[in-house]
């Protein structure tokens, strides 16, 4: 599996893993992210590995289904860029003070906004 294709099916199930049901949750996880084979799961549940197969297509196309109709983790992946370039601007804003201007309270909104980002980050 290329690398992409593994990470856009993580940052599915991150987002919508829950509205799989148990037994979709369960395949996609041991095959996804713990690199079970179809076979090892079928062997495990007493199913067949078109079986497991199958169990997986579907969730998959929930999944897919679900980020197509919603767009969340494209808006995500675009508000990351954004608070990067946010960061960025801050970072210069902050160096330019200290080298020219010294103003405390340019100082101080440097360091709430820099602390409003890390709380954004961990949201």
């Amino acid at each position: 599996m290329v690398k992409n294709q593994a990470y856009r099916m993580a940052m599915l199930f991150d987002f919508y893993g829950d509205m799989l049901t148990e037994r979709q949750r369960e395949f996609y996880d041991l095959y996804y992210n713990e690199d079970l084979s179809l076979s090892e799961i079928a062997e495990n549940y007493g199913i067949s590995r078109q079986g497991v197969r199958d169990v997986i297509v579907r969730a998959e196309a929930t999944l897919t289904e679900l980020e197509d109709k919603t767009g969340i983790i494209r808006r995500f992946h675009v508000m990351q860029d954004q608070l990067k370039n946010v960061q960025r601007a801050v970072t210069d804003i902050g160096q330019r003070n200290t080298q020219q201007c010294q103003d405390e309270e340019i100082e101080n909104l440097v360091k709430e906004i820099n602390a409003i980002l890390d709380q954004l980050r961990q949201e």
